[in-house]
């Protein structure tokens, strides 16, 4: 089925009319506004678990007082192997700052673990190796490569230094998932969120900073500041950036088919981790 199937289906069965829908986005999820302020995320096969999850921590943080996307007063809907999740529109909106992420971060990381959700523990390696034997377009030779590294990384993972205390994580930190509303900064996309270390909400801002030189000396300073701690003084830290890295290159071999562009930054980023551009930072181009 097509997510404009399942939405019209889940439509159906609740209610609503999905005559004059609007796409938000398709990506990984399916979002489209609806008519009354309803937005609705048409997840892929297999995530309906994920998906009460997301929305039973939309509630605990709305009860917690962290600003965040609000689930609507309807039932997940589930439709074959596709769940589709109901949620309050924004309304007008721009895209967050890093303070707004900091200052969001520390509010989330100092919440007490929620006894009554069962979160999972942080699973840093979730749909890489699928990501890695799906990717159409890497070569062989680059395949077997960026496994050796997950397999690396995985050894190391599991030997980490001690560092800050664990706690509710969000899972994937960045700016394009902090909306500034008419009532202030609100936290999307909760489907990752879990239990682990801080470090790995704070790695995925930093390597925007020591991996692809997209943020400054001076914005990353400033991020540390408003969060209240520098994740780069952590010895842990080059092996969650190096996932971080891992993720971020499979993600672009995930989109590499899509055009010449797609293909050369994904080509740009393995021969990056592969040593073959010198030094980081490397000219990664954002893909969000």
């Amino acid at each position: 089925m097509t997510p404009d199937d399942v939405l019209a289906t889940a439509c159906q069965d609740v209610g609503l009319e999905a005559a004059r829908t609007e796409l938000i986005r398709a990506g990984e999820n399916t979002i489209y506004r609806l008519p009354g302020g309803i937005v609705a995320r048409v997840t892929r096969a297999g995530q309906v678990a994920i998906a009460h999850r997301e929305v039973a921590v939309a509630g605990w943080l709305a009860a917690s007082g962290v600003p965040a996307v609000r689930p609507a007063d309807l039932p997940v809907s589930i439709v074959g192997e596709h769940a589709v999740t109901w949620w309050q529109d924004l309304g007008p909106h721009a895209r967050g700052d890093l303070n707004d992420l900091a200052d969001l971060l520390r509010r989330l990381h100092a919440l007490p673990i929620p006894a009554d959700l069962d979160l999972p523990p942080l699973a840093p390696f979730t749909r890489l190796l699928d990501r890695i034997e799906a990717a159409e377009l890497l070569p062989e030779d680059g395949r077997a490569w960026l496994l050796d590294r997950a397999a690396e990384l995985r050894e190391a993972y599991q030997a980490l230094p001690d560092g800050l205390a664990a706690c509710v994580v969000h899972g994937d930190a960045w700016r394009g998932n902090v909306a500034v509303t008419t009532e202030g900064p609100v936290l999307l996309d909760l489907e990752r969120t879990t239990v682990g270390p801080p470090e790995w909400d704070l790695a995925s801002v930093g390597v925007s900073h020591t991996t692809s030189g997209l943020l400054s000396h001076t914005e990353w300073t400033a991020f540390c500041e408003a969060y209240g701690h520098d994740v780069l003084d952590w010895p842990g830290y080059p092996v969650l950036a190096g996932i971080r890295e891992l993720r971020r290159t499979t993600f672009a071999w995930q989109a590499a088919s899509s055009g010449p562009e797609a293909l050369a930054e994904a080509r740009l980023r393995l021969e990056c981790l592969q040593g073959r551009h010198g030094p980081r930072p490397w000219p990664w181009a954002s893909l969000g």
